[in-house]
């Protein structure tokens, strides 16, 4: 959200007594008709207009331009009020693109750009550039490229087609200022050659962090855009160090909450990419940049099974190993993490319950206690459907959860804690006869 800057009023002096009857008695003295020229009421309602328009523009840029502007308008020259506030605008876009970075347009451009490039570009090509490089939106464009075809055919800068009047020239003043004058920010582009050598090189401290995330942040939603798909190409890549995968994650992360819906497709369709061509190593990767960043509920449901099954299984292989009760509560914190993204594809929620429950209600020689209060948000969580698999499991003698309260007296009684966590509205009346013999 762009912060709200105080505009102060700008107070115009009073049109002299002498300007308009002036202009009365030149037309006379040449000869000509008075209704060539703007007629008195234009001229009074565009002054009138005009310190509404000029309090949007920063005081930094009312120079010599905006004064000529207002000079032409005292005396009805709204053809020659719009050359000025045009070629005042066109000033200031060069200077946004100057203020993105000659450099990093070169690179986008992928050609020479320099000073007399920027100098050179014609109007029009100029509007298109500030839509590429997000200086202009999609709004600003239209309207931009409007008043270049008025200034073009309507201004003292060629032999005008026909002549506007003052409230066609209010609101030719209107669009230059609000979509080039007014808003005084511009982003800063990012030199793709200096990020890509950050991130890959040495682990990114704090600082180099947050210097990263703050330039990607400045920059425009396109470069932004191309940059994440950039770092997520590097993450992939099965030849990448792991520094640089740690640093293409934190610049990721940082930017997560700010990912548009073109990040994410572009992200989607990166991922697909690597499915499409059997790249197996990247697709691997990208499953784990997706885990990693909470974006899970983003893939399909095939896929999310894929990430949801790894994590299982490596909870429940901790939990069968050696030194369980040490080595569970990282891998219970992960599965944690990932339920936390989405719902539990259907495919796997059996698994995911069974191993969950069996993993806290312990095996006969106890729990992992620091991994107790992972399991413990993760069945809250549960769904009703899930809700329903655990009742169920745990009156079948064949499952994991039934032959443990079977056969251990503390696993029976784990499961009466187990089964108080859960809300009595997310029980499923099929399973509610059952569920209220368990917990007695």
């Amino acid at each position: 959200m762009k912060d709200i800057v105080a505009r102060e009023d700008v107070n115009l002096p009073a049109l002299p007594n002498t300007v308009l009857p002036a202009i009365t008695e030149l037309t006379e003295a040449l000869g000509i008709p008075r209704n060539v020229l703007a007629s008195q009421e234009e001229i009074e309602y565009a002054w009138r207009d005009l310190p509404r328009e000029l309090r949007e523009i920063p005081e930094y840029l009312r120079g010599e331009l905006v004064a000529r502007m207002c000079v032409a308008v005292s005396t009805g020259l709204f053809d020659g009020a719009i050359n000025y506030i045009w070629n005042a605008s066109i000033l200031q876009l060069r200077q946004k693109i100057r203020n993105f970075g000659l450099a990093v347009v070169a690179q986008i451009q992928q050609s020479d750009f320099e000073e007399k490039n920027l100098l050179e570009l014609q109007d029009s090509r100029l509007l298109d550039l500030c839509l590429k490089l997000n200086i202009v939106d999609e709004d600003g464009f239209f309207f931009l490229d409007q008043c270049r075809d008025v200034r073009n055919n309507f201004s003292a800068a060629h032999p005008t087609m026909g002549t506007v009047n003052d409230r066609e020239f209010t609101i030719f003043l209107n669009r230059c200022v609000r979509y080039a004058l007014a808003d005084s920010a511009s982003p800063k582009g990012v030199d793709i050659g200096a990020f890509i050598s950050a991130v890959k090189g040495s682990k990114f401290n704090d600082s180099q962090r947050q210097i990263w995330i703050q330039r990607l942040t400045e920059t425009h939603d396109a470069q932004r855009q191309m940059l994440i798909n950039m770092a997520h190409g590097i993450y992939c890549d099965p030849v990448t160090a792991e520094p640089a995968r740690l640093n293409s994650l934190d610049i990721c992360g940082g930017l997560s909450d700010r990912f548009t819906a073109s990040i994410k497709s572009d992200l989607i369709n990166s991922h697909s990419e690597y499915v499409a061509k059997g790249l197996e190593d990247k697709h691997t990767a990208s499953l784990q940049f997706f885990e990693k960043l909470g974006l899970l509920g983003l893939l399909n449901e095939s896929e999310q099974h894929v990430v949801f099954s790894r994590a299982i299984d490596r909870l429940w292989n901790a939990h069968n190993g050696m030194n369980n009760f040490y080595n569970e509560p990282p891998f219970a914190e992960r599965l944690l993490e990932v339920s936390h993204q989405g719902a539990i594809p259907e495919t796997i929620q059996d698994h995911f319950v069974q191993t969950v429950v069996a993993c806290r209600i312990g095996n006969g020689y106890g729990v992992s206690n620091a991994a107790v209060s992972y399991y413990n948000e993760i069945i809250q969580s549960f769904s009703p459907r899930e809700v329903a698999t655990l009742v169920r499991s745990s009156t079948n003698r064949n499952s994991i959860i039934g032959r443990r309260i079977a056969n251990y007296g503390s696993c029976r009684k784990n499961l009466k804690v187990v089964l108080q966590l859960i809300d009595l509205a997310s029980i499923p009346s099929g399973v509610k006869a059952d569920y209220e013999r368990l917990v007695r």
